[in-house]
């Protein structure tokens, strides 16, 4: 479902947001596309089990073990930090996803680290058995053949299509499903050069990356996107995460505020769900004393 933003921009600019966290109640957004595939594949595989990795808030995490639930697989996460061992029943992603029934494994940041090495999953495959693996963020072919179905005919009108990037799957599947007159812009939503993983499964050129909005980086943020977030569901009954998809519209309300687009340009953002990691997050910014996202 596309939601136009009822905002008046400048230049005639028209905003729509595609309503990707709504596709399911749990499996939000862009993690519905990317595990569509996988846990189809899993099942012809006849793996019984599927392992992925993620940080403490991932979103991935929580979406693979509802899918789990949903889909009778066993799910494992493999979980970067293990000071979390213990910590469990505080985290409401771990939370969820351990009442969804995943097991975790905590590990080391440097032992996360080598999460693609063949040795470190094998020594994983020793310990929990076989089972299917699914990259950290979700990030392989088929998750982005599940991200080329996120543009539909209905969207042919829109000559941009912005999207947040994390691990490049979604950016990817959507440059790839792109009509030839749309340009893709990604929002990477931390600091690194992703262009070499997008180029991976982006078999156009349509696309290109918008590095100006990560706010410092992976999950971090600042009063000044918050009160943004608030802002923007205070009019639109819209909400945004802080990781994604807040930065995306933050990014592209304030290009169009700055000239970046022509004319009567109509742009489709993609919200990529996420906003279970709205609770992990609210909980660190009340520690500081900073103002926090109202849902």
């Amino acid at each position: 479902m596309n939601q136009t933003v009822q905002i008046r921009f400048p230049k005639n600019i028209h905003l729509a947001i595609k309503r990707e966290d709504l596709l399911h109640p749990y499996i939000s957004g862009n993690k519905f596309r990317k595990l569509k595939y996988n846990v189809q594949e899993a099942q012809r595989q006849g793996k019984t089990m599927m392992l992925t990795f993620g940080g403490a808030y991932s979103n991935h995490i929580a979406a693979t073990a509802a899918a789990g639930k949903e889909y009778g697989l066993k799910t494992l996460g493999v979980i970067r930090g293990e000071e979390l061992t213990g910590k469990v029943n505080d985290n409401p992603t771990l939370s969820f996803a351990r009442d969804c029934g995943m097991e975790f494994e905590f590990v080391t940041r440097e032992a996360y680290r080598q999460k693609t090495e063949e040795t470190f999953i094998e020594t994983l495959r020793q310990k929990f058995g076989d089972f299917y693996l699914v990259p950290e963020g979700g990030t392989n072919s088929f998750a982005v053949k599940g991200c080329e179905e996120i543009l539909t005919p209905d969207d042919t009108g829109f000559d941009y299509i912005a999207c947040a990037v994390g691990t490049g799957g979604t950016i990817s599947g959507i440059a790839n499903s792109a009509e030839d007159h749309q340009k893709v812009l990604g929002f990477p939503a931390l600091k690194a050069d992703l262009s070499a993983d997008i180029a991976k499964f982006a078999i156009k050129d349509n696309w290109q990356l918008i590095t100006d909005y990560h706010f410092g980086g992976y999950a971090k943020t600042d009063e000044s996107l918050i009160a943004f977030i608030n802002d923007f569901y205070a009019k639109t009954n819209i909400p945004l995460d802080p990781v994604y998809t807040g930065k995306t519209v933050f990014g592209v309300i304030d290009m169009i505020e700055n000239g970046y687009f022509p004319e009567g340009s109509r742009i489709l953002v993609i919200h990529t769900g996420g906003l279970q990691g709205i609770a992990g997050m609210n909980k660190q910014l009340h520690k500081k004393g900073l103002l926090t996202i109202k849902t």
